[in-house]
């Protein structure tokens, strides 16, 4: 009886052990799954849009679309001239250089250097690989589509590479999103991250806009540059916050640094 008595207890304390990692690990599945399904689930949403917009534009299904928007936003008595006032062309190709390159690599250069200023080494690499993944992308499915430039009307910017997808607005919404995202993690309210989260949307859309009244990109182009760039945005931010929950990545949060 004894001995039977010790094995129930001993039973008892393995049964109540395996209960408690049980519900360690489901507590810690319901902290992080809803955010991991939203995130692949929304990844997932704009790459399977980019597929069938590639496939369309390839078909040449969208042409009617591309021409009727390109040639809507031109002047009606002169197609050759951008539509609204005098001054609109000269706004939009300010707001374009937002997107170029040169921007787009100083902006990314500043960012390292603050990373690095504050020790955040690993936090410098992510951003480096996510933005210098994504110009890679860029470059790769230019290539793969290799689409012509529209020829409707003349081109407010100069341009030398293929036009499907758009360079300005995939590589601004890696960029600026990234970026929007990063800044969040050094302020504190849901409305202080919800505006800079906002500002970097609304860059990324007006630069992605520029380039169809501009007249050097199709309307698909932007459209399939956002969904590519907001995709991998969102898969660098999934990484990121698993990293940094990993502690492979410096914790950024004001949270974790108060009390130093």
């Amino acid at each position: 009886m004894p001995v039977r008595t010790s094995d129930g207890a001993g039973d008892g304390a393995g049964d109540a052990t395996r209960g408690s990692i049980r519900a360690a690990v489901r507590d810690r599945l319901n902290r992080y799954q809803p955010g991991v399904l939203i995130g692949l689930s929304v990844i997932a949403g704009l790459l399977f849009g980019f597929v069938e917009l590639a496939g369309e534009v390839m078909e040449g299904e969208t042409t009617a679309f591309d021409k009727h928007i390109l040639l809507a936003l031109r002047d009606p008595l002169n197609p050759d001239l951008p539509g609204g006032p005098w001054w609109l062309a000269r706004v939009a190709r300010d707001i374009t250089s937002l997107g170029s390159t040169t921007i787009l690599a100083i902006l990314t250069a500043a960012t390292l250097g603050f990373l690095l200023l504050l020790h955040k080494r690993a936090a410098a690499l992510l951003v480096l690989v996510s933005v210098g993944g994504g110009g890679a992308l860029s470059t790769v499915l230019k290539m793969l589509f290799d689409r012509a430039r529209p020829d409707l009307v003349p081109h407010g910017d100069q341009v030398i590479s293929a036009s499907f997808p758009s360079g300005h607005a995939m590589q601004s919404a890696v960029v600026y999103l990234t970026l929007g995202a990063l800044l969040t993690q050094f302020v504190e309210g849901r409305r202080t991250k919800a505006y800079l989260l906002s500002w970097a949307m609304l860059l990324t859309l007006i630069i992605g806009a520029s380039r169809v009244y501009l007249g050097v990109h199709w309307p698909t182009d932007v459209l399939a540059g956002w969904s590519v760039g907001a995709a991998w945005a969102a898969l660098c931010w999934m990484v990121a916050e698993w990293l940094q929950r990993r502690g492979a990545v410096e914790q950024d949060r004001p949270e974790a640094t108060a009390g130093r």
